[in-house]
């Protein structure tokens, strides 16, 4: 039976930054309705490398669009249905995924998927700032004609100026609290699309009206044979549910902020199947007009810009990329890495610090990304990183749905020298166990390249890989 000591209402923080950030979310904070939920998903798909993913599978695959199609919107639907199950206990008792990883591995052992989403938000954070940078250094130079100057670290001065602003307007978004970030998203998410909509106009303009005659063509595909399609639908749905991956499994970051069940709900299905529909559609119109107006498929935007050589377009490109990166910046990475610090140590980290060490993080990834960390050679690290998250949101949603009903003693999740969720010095063994082994299996996809034919589909077996072994090996240790 649930606890009925302790409420998310009695528990819950106000919206002061300086509060625990693990603390349940409290009535003033439960304010996104469905707009701001949308608004996660508009922010998430709306990257540069979103934008590029989504055209290159119009090419890639060698499918015909309408097969593409059929892929990003199934991946949408699969994406929602898993978001609504992980989301579903931070929306009913305000608690972020840190917190919930307690109910499954333990007060202690939750720590260990809270570090490992932390490290990996923490780096595409730090990789993020610069990216947002760099549209923002091609604004300045757009609006100036300066060029930079001589370099440093493989940045001009224009860069470094750029990198900064962009460093410290973050530290401005979070130290405001979750009130500016919600505003941000709101913001950000329909802004991106409009001005998608003005560079698919201007392209619309030069081509002489074959924008649509050329998107078309995309949608046929001579060769295609009936295997060739249904195979690429199967791999569009895996790279995009490989691509989301992250953000399932701590979707209860975001839904612990949503009013009530019905605005989480309603907010993912919009937001995903409808944000896949709308952001391919552009991006496959973007992709066509580039094919027309330049002759060829260019598949990278900031290219197709350059192509322009046109200074309304050029300050249009460094606004949309820059309210996109960000967007997904805290969006992704920022309050994934702010609650697994604040994990770490939840009576002294809070909200506040855990920002200023993940910024910390950020201006030294950043700042050396140009020069050093991109051609080091770390993809491996970070995609085996990544890889070890699949089996915690099996075991996660086998133990809240299977074995628990849905149901949580409040007061044990926050009681880290007892009670039902300590288990043995603070782990669940069980838990422990069945990560291990489907941990393995997941990384083994990344290195071994006998099973590189499974790099789509790793996320999704590594998931059901962990949720069966722990529903084996844990069921008699739980205590409802």
């Amino acid at each position: 039976m649930k606890s009925n000591t302790l409420t998310p209402v009695e528990q819950g923080n106000t919206l002061d930054p300086e509060s625990n950030a693990l603390n349940p979310a409290g009535p003033d904070e439960k304010t996104w309705g469905s707009f701001a939920v949308f608004n996660i998903w508009a922010n998430d798909v709306q990257s540069l490398f979103g934008y590029s993913l989504v055209a290159s599978l119009f090419i890639s695959y060698g499918v015909g669009g309408w097969t593409a199609f059929a892929g990003l919107i199934t991946a949408g639907l699969f994406v929602m249905w898993m978001v609504n199950l992980s989301g579903a206990p931070g929306e009913k008792y305000g608690i972020p995924y840190p917190v919930l990883a307690r109910a499954s591995l333990g007060t202690e052992g939750a720590k260990l998927p809270a570090l490992l989403r932390s490290t990996v938000a923490i780096f595409w954070y730090g990789v993020q700032v610069y990216f947002a940078s760099t549209a923002l250094a091609l604004l300045i130079r757009a609006v100036t004609g300066a060029s930079g100057g001589e370099t440093y670290l493989g940045l001009t001065g224009i860069d470094w100026m750029a990198f900064l602003i962009v460093w410290a307007l973050h530290i401005v978004i979070f130290w405001r609290g979750m009130k500016w970030v919600e505003t941000f998203l709101n913001i950000a998410g329909p802004f991106v699309y409009l001005v998608m909509l003005s560079l698919v106009v201007v392209l619309w303009q030069r081509s002489d009206g074959q924008l649509l005659s050329a998107a078309a063509s995309i949608f046929t595909n001579p060769d295609a044979t009936w295997t060739s399609e249904l195979k690429g639908f199967v791999g569009i749905v895996g790279t995009m549910v490989a691509y989301f991956a992250a953000v399932m499994i701590n979707f209860s970051d975001f839904s612990r902020y949503a009013k009530d069940k019905k605005a989480m709900t309603m907010g993912n299905l919009t937001g995903l199947p409808l944000n896949m529909i709308l952001f391919s559609a552009l991006a496959l119109l973007t992709t066509a007009g580039a094919a027309v107006v330049y002759g060829e498929r260019i598949i990278d935007p900031t290219k197709i810009i350059e192509r322009a050589d046109s200074v309304v377009m050029s300050v249009i490109a460094a606004i949309t990329f820059f309210a996109a990166t960000v967007g997904i910046n805290l969006v992704a990475n920022f309050i994934p890495a702010v609650n697994g610090i604040a994990n770490l140590s939840p009576e002294k980290i809070s909200f506040r610090k855990a920002g200023i060490i993940t910024s910390a993080f950020a201006l030294v990834i950043g700042g050396f990304w140009t020069s050093f960390i991109s051609n080091f050679g770390i993809g491996g690290f970070v995609n085996t990183l990544g890889a070890t998250l699949a089996p915690l949101f099996g075991i996660l949603i086998v133990d809240y749905y299977v074995h628990r009903k849905q149901q949580l003693d409040l007061a044990d999740l926050y009681n880290m020298q007892g009670g039902r969720y300590h288990y043995t010095d603070g782990w669940n063994r069980a838990a422990v166990k069945a990560f291990g082994i489907a941990a393995i299996f997941s990384v083994a996809t990344v290195w071994v390249p006998w099973f590189e034919f499974l790099s789509g589909y790793n996320w999704v077996i590594g998931a059901v890989l962990g949720g069966v072994i722990y529903n084996a090996l844990g069921k008699r240790h739980v205590k409802v």
